[in-house]
């Protein structure tokens, strides 16, 4: 597995590529208030063990978790990633593994602020399935491959940074998925109903598509 190194670029969160006009709050960025209030009204109550925490759970009730699968490496994702304030650097590691460029191979860190709002949003929308992540870090060269076949691709996309993930319920529509994410008021939600996905990003508040 190839690592990515640096890839950071340069990014116009305002530019979903597609030159649909967006609704943007630039006074907004990400909004940690917002999501820790969704998870406090979301509050769950662990299990005793949690085989993915390390042992470290103990009874806790101040978690979050995040379920995916990829239909592209058919790989699964069921994981606690947080637990009392703190971030769990192992499933982190995890978590960039499984996010990674399936095309080419290569990872990047994944903003974990970003994976607070899809699970945030999943919370919200009281799914048991678990999300089908359809795009999550994107290379440079695989989202340059991806722009040349499609407008809808940004040049300077949040994906290049790891902070943006496309994603699919079974179970909700796209309006449903897209109100969740835009409830936790912590980064941008694009509606993709043609093709039955949402994007979630932890850049500035807005939102676009229908």
């Amino acid at each position: 597995m190839k690592r990515s190194g640096n890839h950071r670029q340069q990014v116009d969160p305002t530019n979903d590529g597609t030159g649909t006009r967006m609704t943007v709050d630039r006074s907004s960025g990400f909004s940690r208030r917002a999501l820790l209030g969704v998870f406090a009204a979301t509050a769950l109550i662990a299990a005793p063990t949690y085989s993915k925490a390390f042992g470290l759970l103990k009874g806790a009730g101040d978690i979050r978790r995040v379920r995916m699968y990829s239909g592209r490496t058919g790989e699964s994702l069921d994981t606690i990633y947080w637990i009392e304030g703190e971030y769990i650097p192992e499933v982190l590691k995890e978590i960039n593994h499984f996010m990674r460029d399936w095309r080419s191979g290569d990872t990047i860190k994944i903003d974990p602020r970003n994976v607070d709002i899809m699970a945030a949003a999943h919370r919200l929308m009281d799914a048991s399935e678990p999300y089908m992540m359809l795009s999550g870090y994107r290379s440079p060269g695989t989202n340059a491959m991806l722009r040349s076949n499609s407008g809808g691709v940004a040049r300077n996309s949040l994906h290049m940074v790891g902070q943006a993930a496309d994603l699919r319920l079974k179970s909700r529509s796209v309006g449903q998925m897209a109100k969740a994410a835009a409830a936790c008021a912590s980064g941008g939600v694009g509606r993709y109903s043609r093709s039955n996905f949402v994007h979630m990003d932890c850049g500035p508040i807005r939102q676009w598509g229908g």
